[in-house]
């Protein structure tokens, strides 16, 4: 069986600023602002939130099939590494005349990033459909993509019975209460970090707990980097402690990591805390590698979370 991903696919430009974005940025003066940063270091990597939480669930053990979109005049690359990882990309749109999804992301010495994105192929990612009749699909995840897009797959996978996490990530200010309420209303899982779970209860106008009350809701996670993360189940609050990391490195693509992490434990039934676990020692992982998908993920560590 399947586990339906959905989310970006991009190409990341990574740099790396040996100071302090702090030291730089006068407070007193952000209305006039001109910065610029030398970044003597400069990487090309495969990215996407949708690429990113594939790596990491392939690398488990998992089967993860991804419906998201490339520019029809880059898509080689990443087909070619999805192909080789044996997967299906049938399910991958080629858009005509666009570039695949960029991300620019700078890292000063305190890990504080600032990212530029351009979305290209992602704005047509609401062509895709997902087909009628297919049974090989045990549970999604709707991860950062175009606005219209997670609407849209929001329906069809309630539509299919096809239960699925809903996380907003840099995505949700897109949306207002409503919409959000709609997301949650098909949801069966909830995926945020800290500074998103605020937001998407200003928004909704409620708390976590109430969320995790919600009918059809299995449970609310809540990222909160080294310190792990907590989860919300019917009202409930559970701190997962984090796991230490052995170097710090880069944290791009560390939620993604602990979400392919989340679906590879979810598709085992195990229970959300095991879940979590793993996916907490998953990003400690990461977190020592550059890029969103060069981590190590050893063959035992499914096991024995």
């Amino acid at each position: 069986m399947s586990v339906l991903i959905t989310g970006s696919l991009a190409f990341d430009t990574i740099t790396n600023f040996p100071g302090r974005f702090a030291q730089q940025i006068l407070p007193e003066q952000v209305h006039i602002l001109n910065v610029s940063f030398l970044v003597p270091t400069l990487r090309r990597e495969f990215g996407g939130c949708a690429g990113n939480i594939a790596y990491t669930l392939y690398k488990l053990g998992g089967t993860p099939l991804v419906m998201a979109a490339l520019g029809s005049s880059d898509a080689a690359d990443y087909l070619q590494r999805f192909e080789s990882w044996g997967l299906d990309t049938s399910l991958v749109l080629r858009a005509q005349d666009a570039y695949t999804a960029q991300a620019i992301i700078i890292t000063d010495l305190d890990n504080n990033q600032i990212t530029a994105f351009h979305p290209g192929a992602m704005q047509q990612a609401h062509e895709m459909v997902l087909p009628a009749g297919r049974r090989d699909i045990e549970l999604a995840i709707i991860a950062p993509d175009g606005r219209d897009a997670m609407l849209s797959h929001a329906e069809q996978f309630a539509d299919a019975g096809i239960p699925f996490i809903f996380d907003p990530g840099q995505q949700l200010p897109m949306f207002d209460g409503a919409e959000l309420g709609r997301f949650v209303d098909r949801a069966r899982w909830i995926a945020v970090n800290d500074y998103e779970g605020r937001m998407l209860c200003e928004r909704m106008g409620t708390t976590l707990e109430a969320l995790s009350r919600r009918p059809g809701i299995d449970g609310v996670v809540v990222t909160l980097g080294a310190e792990g993360c907590d989860l919300w189940q019917r009202g409930e609050r559970l701190h997962v402690p984090g796991v230490p990391a052995g170097e710090i490195v880069d944290p791009t693509g560390c939620g993604d990591a602990f979400r392919g992490a989340l679906l590879y434990g979810l598709a085992k039934g195990w229970t959300l805390e095991r879940c979590a676990r793993l996916g907490n020692r998953v990003g400690a992982l990461k977190i020592s590698h550059r890029g969103g998908q060069n981590h190590p993920v050893p063959s035992p560590l499914a096991d024995e979370a």
